[in-house]
């Protein structure tokens, strides 16, 4: 089995013990290197080359979301997952529309945080329905016109089926999930959602998630 390799970068040295700590004693986890600013990510990752960078968003210099929107700008940019204090965050908001997979919060028990780095590694989006519903709710509240209008814009190259199943991805659903409610094999909804993630130009779920909630997609179905 090869190991996951992870890169850690947070400005505070006893974090990033804790999280090597912590993290190293897993048999598929390999911790590859520390960084304690956004900076010097890009060289790291060009070193190392991680499999998923966990990033904290509130560093002196260059920030984790500065940070995460220039890795995953590269060519087969490793996986980011944001490390956080809080849910409801703007800037958390702003690394994953960036293409985060997904947030921790920093005070998540290592057991989560450890089954966190393994789904993303696997290709999964680390968000619950439940959080990237809070998460939405709070960028409606600083969603302007412009962004609906640009986001319907953007859509309007999915047919019917991608649609369906754009919302479906919104909503949570998993691809077993959205393959029992749609009548379709999953392997199809993986073909669909590969698709999607081509014709919007977007990295993960989780943006599909965030574009679908934008163009008002989501608004008025009954879960």
């Amino acid at each position: 089995m090869t190991a996951i390799r992870v890169l850690l970068v947070d400005d505070d040295p006893l974090v990033r013990a804790g999280l090597s700590l912590m993290m190293g004693g897993a048999e598929d986890v390999e911790i590859v290197g520390e960084a304690a600013d956004g900076g010097e990510v890009e060289a790291l990752v060009d070193r190392t080359r991680p499999d998923v960078v966990l990033m904290d968003i509130r560093m002196p210099n260059v920030d984790g979301l500065t940070a995460t929107e220039r890795l995953r700008r590269r060519e087969e940019a490793p996986q980011v997952v944001v490390l956080t204090t809080f849910h409801a965050d703007d800037q958390v908001l702003r690394a994953l529309r960036a293409g985060a997979a997904g947030f921790v919060l920093k005070d998540t028990p290592p057991a989560e945080i450890l089954a966190a780095v393994r789904r993303v590694a696997a290709g999964d989006p680390v968000l619950s329905p439940t959080v990237t519903r809070q998460l939405m709710e709070h960028a409606a509240g600083s969603a302007p016109d412009t962004r609906r209008s640009g986001a319907r814009s953007r859509v309007a190259v999915l047919n019917e089926r991608e649609r369906e199943v754009a919302v479906a991805v919104g909503r949570g659903s998993s691809n077993a999930e959205i393959a029992g409610e749609l009548f379709m094999s999953v392997a199809t909804v993986k073909t669909h959602v590969s698709r999607i993630l081509a014709k919007l130009d977007l990295n993960n779920r989780v943006q599909i998630a965030l574009l679908a909630y934008d163009a008002g997609l989501l608004e008025g179905d009954g879960h």
